[in-house]
């Protein structure tokens, strides 16, 4: 009987015990957390500064013209580009959406023609035309 005595004494443990390991789990979960930086929700962003010189946008039918010198003009007034920007943006919040039509000269540099479609195209403008080309058929 001894024997059996002393054989139930040497029966290792099977089972593990856990809460030691989960105090220190919570404890490493509780310093993690306080030491995660604030997350703000805060996007910041430079934002163009409204243009104070800028033409207004007629409701119908806006003209963006190039001369030969690749002068951008809206509605014959001279724009800079990003000034063209900021008023297709404005455009695009009216209703009904105005057309645009863009009248590069035959002799503007492609360059320029091709900036002022960059910004037509980030801008999303959706009612937008080439005018005045029929007559610069003859001119190649």
């Amino acid at each position: 009987m001894r024997n059996a005595l002393i054989a139930d004494q040497l029966d290792p443990l099977i089972e593990l015990n856990t809460t030691p390991l989960i105090d220190v789990m919570l404890v490493l979960l509780v310093m993690f957390i306080i030491t995660i930086p604030i997350q703000t929700h805060a996007v910041k962003l430079d934002l163009p500064a409204p243009c104070r010189e800028c033409p207004v946008p007629r409701g119908d039918v806006n003209v963006v013209t190039v001369n030969p010198m690749d002068q951008v003009f809206w509605n014959d007034i001279p724009i800079s580009k990003t000034d063209l920007a900021l008023v297709l943006r404005q455009t695009q919040q009216m209703r009904p959406l105005p057309e645009l039509h863009l009248r590069p000269d035959p002799t503007a540099r492609y360059g320029t023609v091709d900036d002022i479609l960059g910004i037509v195209k980030r801008e999303h403008v959706e009612k937008f035309g080439f005018v005045g080309n029929e007559s610069d058929q003859e001119t190649f």
